[in-house]
């Protein structure tokens, strides 16, 4: 089975953040960035799913800037097969990510998709939900455990 883990860059959570002077957001200028961390969260079980036999790829996705690249090469040292960068230089909303993260699964065939609890930077927790709901597949929040029975999978929250 193919496994997709989207991966988010965001403030490297050791940053302090910033509000920009004028009021409008978080300053990102010459502000370290890295991979969120419950993204890699999501990775580490696909690699430890793909270890037990239960996954063949893992396919990591990102959107936005071109410097998600970094974000994408990191999830490719941790382990995951290939990489798919969507590229869009304006803010994407989780509406917009759910829909272009169907299209990458219907796309690749994958038959999980594996996300982190929710972004540091937004806190939304919403991405997950609607992607489940554009495909028609049932979804598991919070899990802490899950175990691959062929494509079955049981989980305990």
């Amino acid at each position: 089975m193919k496994v997709l883990v989207p991966v988010k860059r965001v403030i490297d959570a050791n940053v302090k953040v910033r509000v920009k002077a004028d009021q409008t957001g978080v300053e990102t200028t010459n502000v370290k960035m890295a991979m969120n961390p419950f993204c890699e969260i999501a990775i580490e079980e696909a690699v430890r799913m793909k270890e037990a036999g239960t996954a063949e790829e893992i396919i990591v996705v990102s959107a936005g800037a071109a410097q998600c690249q970094e974000t994408i090469r990191t999830g490719l040292a941790m382990g995951a097969d290939r990489g798919v960068l969507i590229q869009s230089d304006v803010a994407l909303e989780p509406l917009a990510i759910a829909k272009l993260l169907k299209a990458v699964v219907e796309r690749e065939g994958a038959g999980l998709v594996l996300m982190g609890k929710q972004a540091i930077d937004g806190d939304n927790n919403q991405t997950g939900q609607m992607l489940a709901a554009l495909l028609g597949w049932p979804q598991g929040t919070f899990i802490s455990k899950m175990e691959v029975r062929g494509r079955a999978v049981a989980t305990a929250a």
